[in-house]
């Protein structure tokens, strides 16, 4: 066999060569239960994780709401106390909120998030805000954004 080989020259030796075979092609599924049960538990765990933050966000959305009107009110007291109540109205039961005024609204604006500040401090202008022309109260809106963006709801079942 070397002999007939002799003569030939590199790339007529390599035209000679065979292709080598194709492999078996290889199966996508999976081969064993476990992986089809692993599967099954990443499907049911990203279909409840994408349950959860569309409902976080369909109840958070009162709060963005409110935000995006306090930004429309700039520092108007008197538009900061309607913001304030109303989305105080949407995050507890109206039982709870709407009767409340004067030093019990403030008192219930503190109780309900982490912070103070309504009672003692910037906050106080929202008793008198609706009925006077108050000036405006960076402090305030300052106050009031942190509020709405802090507070517990607690609603109604």
């Amino acid at each position: 066999m070397s002999s007939e080989l002799e003569g030939l020259s590199l790339v007529e030796l390599i035209d000679l060569l065979e292709e080598a075979p194709q492999p078996a092609a290889i199966a996508m599924t999976p081969q064993t239960p476990g992986w089809l049960v692993l599967g099954a538990a990443c499907l049911v765990v990203a279909v409840w994780l994408s349950r959860h933050l569309i409902r976080k966000k369909r109840a958070n959305a009162y709060r963005r709401a409110a935000l995006q009107a306090l930004d429309k009110a700039a520092d108007d007291p008197a538009q900061i106390a309607t913001i304030l109540k109303q989305t105080a109205l949407v995050g507890y039961p109206r039982k709870r909120v709407a009767s409340l005024s004067g030093s019990e609204w403030l008192a219930f604006l503190d109780g309900s998030f982490p912070g103070s500040g309504f009672a003692k401090g910037a906050g106080k202008t929202l008793t008198t805000a609706p009925y006077s022309d108050s000036a405006a109260a960076p402090e305030l809106s300052t106050l009031a954004r942190k509020w709405v963006r802090e507070h517990r709801p607690e609603r109604d079942v």
